[in-house]
């Protein structure tokens, strides 16, 4: 009984509280842009409650010179965080494909916030075990998405919102954050905010204009001029379109090490205060955190 003052919704509620509000997401995101409609939808995915960075870990440079990836610059953001949660299984997999081989690749939520999560959702870990996990992600291709979103919080009924970050594992078919954003509305346009040192580049002399990348967007973000695909100012910088590009034209720039996680820090800062908590910052990015 003390379960229930001590912690928030369990694994089985949050499950029934996902099947029932999919629709209502996924309608909302699709009619965000509607006349009239959009006035009304547009408040519940105004920032600050709405917000998300996405890192490429599953991408590596183009340059050869350069010798960190974005999978790196995560690992040295997650040994900067001391409380890290690991969820069991994906919630969207679990709702949309249980089959599915990313099922086990849950999000990592970081903050003092998750004390109140249930126990049934997963454990807490170290930065060791979450690296582990981030590296695993990567290798299944997933984008990071870091996620400072309110419904996250309800759903797991987590009071301290403002002291919790998620980040998801993400890929395009069964991702809440990624699916029905091609036709947007204002607010929904706002919620991602690319980190400036990542650029998604295009090679002209490869580039064939096949537009196989423009319909890959899950932002609309290229458009083809004169048989050519431009990345637009919209993109979100989360790699994606690069798996699909055939003739290699689409590659990853970054800017350097320093300097990147240096953006990565402030924009968590930005979205909440999980930094403002921690301890120092770990010599060994691979330290356990516990």
């Amino acid at each position: 009984m003390m379960n229930c003052f001590k912690y928030g919704a369990s694994y089985k509620f949050v499950k029934i509280q996902l099947f029932l509000s999919w629709p209502i997401i996924k309608y909302g995101k699709k009619l965000s842009n509607v006349p009239v409609l959009k006035w009304i939808i547009n408040p519940f995915f105004k920032r600050p409650h709405n917000e998300l960075t996405s890192i490429p870990i599953h991408k590596k440079v183009t340059d050869p010179t350069y010798s960190a990836v974005p999978l790196e610059i995560m690992e040295k953001l997650i040994a900067r965080i001391d409380e890290i949660f690991i969820m069991n299984e994906c919630h969207c997999a679990g709702l949309k494909n249980r089959n599915s081989p990313r099922l086990s690749i849950g999000c990592l939520a970081l903050g003092p916030a998750i004390k109140r999560i249930h126990p049934s959702h997963g454990k807490r870990v170290g930065s060791k075990e979450a690296i582990a996990h981030v590296r695993n992600a990567s290798a299944h291709g997933l984008v990071a998405n870091i996620a400072h979103v309110w419904i996250d919080a309800f759903a797991f009924q987590l009071t301290d919102f403002n002291k919790l970050l998620f980040i998801c594992f993400c890929d395009d078919d069964q991702c809440i954050y990624r699916t029905h954003m091609k036709k947007r509305g204002p607010n929904l346009d706002k919620t991602y905010k690319k980190l400036p040192g990542i650029q998604i580049v295009n090679d002209l002399q490869l580039c064939t204009g096949c537009g196989e990348c423009l319909d890959k967007c899950f932002v609309s973000a290229i458009d083809l001029v004169d048989h050519k695909a431009v990345i637009g100012e919209s993109c979100v910088g989360c790699g994606v379109c690069i798996q699909y590009c055939k003739n290699s034209a689409l590659g990853l720039s970054l800017d350097n090490e320093e300097k990147l996680l240096e953006q990565l820090l402030s924009r968590v800062r930005e979205m909440s205060g999980v930094l403002d908590t921690c301890g120092s910052p770990k010599r060994n990015p691979r330290e356990n955190a516990c």
